[in-house]
């Protein structure tokens, strides 16, 4: 194989025995956190008539994040202590415990405690995924590794409603629940078989920071009480708290050595890998506008059916995957452009939303959430790449990591403001199409100024580090 052909491999190069298993893997994981929350709103209206609890709807949702979050951030030291083998074992046997509680069910207090567990079981397998894909296959693959994942979670924005509501059809809400233990007791029999033993990790390494996840954990807690019962004044006293605990989180997690969370750089934007973590955060917390509020405007304006509207918000998910499938294989000196070129288009389509949602057409509503999750598709991949390589050798499983969990500590965030800029612009009222016009008008106009400072931050990721 000569060096050109080493430095931009083809599909053919990962479809091989020796990648194949653990690519497998990998997948399997990703899709059963993906398809989880899908699955979960499809049948909740069966799972409310049945446990009643209707009050805690919000939080079904809420407590899996907030799981998702802390597991994610402690699953760098989970791997290095346990191995990433046992690690992931061990995540797909919790999210499997998670799915029992909630099929065995009675009353929604205890759905909602089964639903923390598989937050912490699915949102762990996912981040350590992230490091799997590091370890596991060289640099030159990642791309197209990732590309594989971003079209399993393409296609789960498809299959969780279906595997959902074909259970719902068949008034047997529990059914899906039992769907998802077998798959995750036979991912956890497939990981203990497919990884070796050099992934085992060393017991002596750096002990788990209770204490620290407990302040993150508050943190992300309050984030998640300013977006489910939102008033202008307590939501807002919310988000400032959160950003405090988090503040001191991230302060007190930088002075410690052996048992930092997040990378050492984390946040300080005088360094790629801080500047990469604030672009990633302001990316996220804009584009989030389009998953909470989206689809109820939608239907206001337009009088479409949730159906429809449900799957034109698909087509993010959709433009995601097919964007990252088809520039997998560029040339690496092209990276820097796909990464910026991909992140432009976040604050493109969610201003012109600010005004074709109001106004119209719908193909042009649906053309632009295509186009937000084709370039954040086309950017992710290369992102992710780029900052573990830029990460310091002692923080690359925590850069790894770290990504998908700030990700999903920016959507939490986005989504608490995107409730208080909805009820200030009077969703509380009664919502009419001049009323969502409004809500649209000023919901996306923000969100499209603060994917703007993801930009900005952009440029100290992409700039050469000094040597």
């Amino acid at each position: 194989m000569s060096i050109a052909d080493v430095s931009n491999p083809s599909w053919s190069d990962l479809l091989t025995r020796q990648h194949l298993s653990k690519l497998s893997i990998i997948c399997f994981g990703v899709w059963l956190h993906a398809a989880d929350g899908l699955m979960v709103s499809t049948i909740m209206p069966e799972m409310i008539a049945d446990l009643g609890g209707a009050q805690w709807v919000a939080w079904t949702v809420a407590l899996y994040q907030i799981g998702s979050i802390v597991a994610g951030a402690a699953s760098a030291l989970l791997g290095m202590r346990f191995g990433l083998r046992d690690a992931m074992f061990g995540s797909a046997m919790l999210y499997m415990a998670g799915c029992f509680v909630s099929l065995v069910s009675q009353n929604m207090e205890t759905m909602l405690f089964g639903r923390l567990l598989q937050g912490f079981g699915g949102g762990c397998l996912v981040a350590l995924t992230f490091v799997a894909v590091s370890r596991l296959f060289p640099a030159e693959l990642m791309p197209r590794v990732m590309g594989c994942v971003s079209v399993v979670w393409g296609t789960s924005a498809l299959i969780g409603p279906l595997v959902g509501g074909v259970f719902s059809e068949l008034e047997f809400w529990r059914g899906a629940y039992i769907f998802f233990i077998v798959q995750a007791g036979l991912l956890a029999l497939w990981i203990r078989a497919g990884l070796g033993n050099d992934l085992a990790g060393d017991r002596n390494a750096a002990r788990i920071p209770v204490i620290r996840l407990v302040l993150l954990t508050l943190a992300v807690l309050v984030f998640a009480s300013a977006g489910i019962d939102v008033q202008y004044l307590k939501s807002t006293i919310f988000i400032c708290v959160g950003i405090a605990l988090l503040i001191l989180f991230v302060i007190w997690d930088r002075k410690q050595k052996l048992t930092r969370i997040l990378p050492v750089q984390a946040f300080d934007i005088s360094t790629p890998v801080g500047s990469c973590i604030v672009m990633l955060m302001a990316l996220f917390l804009g584009s989030v506008s389009i998953g909470v509020y989206f689809p109820i405007l939608l239907i206001a304006t337009y009088g479409i059916s949730a159906l429809v509207a449900g799957y034109i918000l698909a087509l993010g998910a959709i433009g995601w995957s097919l964007a990252a499938v088809s520039i997998s294989g560029i040339q690496k000196q092209n990276e820097k452009i796909v990464i910026l070129s991909g992140i432009s288009l976040v604050p493109l389509s969610l201003g012109a939303m600010a005004w074709a949602l109001p106004n119209g057409p719908l193909w042009l509503v649906a053309v632009l959430v295509a186009l937000e999750g084709t370039g954040l598709g086309m950017a992710w991949t290369f992102i992710l790449k780029r900052g573990i390589e830029l990460a310091p050798a002692a923080d690359k499983d925590r850069m790894a990591t770290a990504i998908p969990t700030l990700q999903r500590l920016a959507m939490a965030l986005g989504a608490a403001v995107c409730g208080i800029i909805a009820n200030a612009s009077g969703f509380t009222e009664h919502l009419n199409r001049a009323g969502a016009g409004l809500i649209a008008e000023n919901l996306f106009t923000v969100a499209a100024f603060v994917s703007i400072l993801g930009i900005v931050a952009a440029f100290g990721f992409l700039r050469d580090p000094v040597a």
